[in-house]
């Protein structure tokens, strides 16, 4: 079965960026795909910040990045760049990390102008990595998520046809084998 991690590199839990997140997470699930998502503020923050690659946390957590044929880094723009969180994780990867995976980055940000924050600091890095099979990514603006009464989220149409056309260029050439 095609092994799919989505990284969510947001410092808070409860952030918009999880709307897009799971949808994509749901997309990939019904596609065939096996999907682990490591919430990067879910890692000890100490094990984050000081690089311990010996913590069981950050081992797991690599590990599932490892096993992967697919993986989708999701993050909001701070500074017109990713997030730092992300940035920590993204640190512990091991050189090569991402070599011989197709990788999707997604990220969210108050206004088009971090548009290009995808090209110019978030690609660069993945590729460092090893990654050579990325994907054009999605840039996803604050305003079409939507928070409901229920802390669900809401996305607008022209997101969601994003994700999903993002999804099938993700899994273009990817072999999933249906467990039946």
């Amino acid at each position: 079965m095609t092994k799919a991690v989505v990284i969510t590199g947001s410092p808070k839990k409860t952030s918009r960026l999880n709307g897009p997140v799971v949808y994509v997470i749901s997309d990939l699930e019904l596609k065939g795909c096996d999907v682990s998502h490591v919430v990067v503020a879910d890692l000890p923050a100490e094990d984050l910040l000081y690089a311990n690659f010996t913590s069981d946390a950050i081992i797991h957590a690599t590990q599932l990045v490892k096993d992967a044929d697919i993986v989708v880094v999701a993050t909001q723009v701070y500074k017109a760049s990713y997030t730092g969180v992300l940035k920590c994780f993204l640190d512990l990867v091991p050189e090569r990390g991402l070599a011989g995976k197709k990788v999707l980055p997604l990220a969210m940000g108050g206004t088009t102008a971090h548009l290009l924050m995808l090209e110019f600091a978030l690609k660069p890095v993945l590729s460092v990595l090893g990654a050579n099979a990325i994907e054009q990514g999605v840039f996803i603006q604050d305003k079409q998520v939507v928070r409901a009464a229920d802390d669900s989220f809401e996305l607008g149409e022209d997101c969601k046809l994003r994700l999903d056309q993002a999804v099938e260029g993700l899994l273009e050439g990817v072999t999933i084998e249906q467990v039946v």
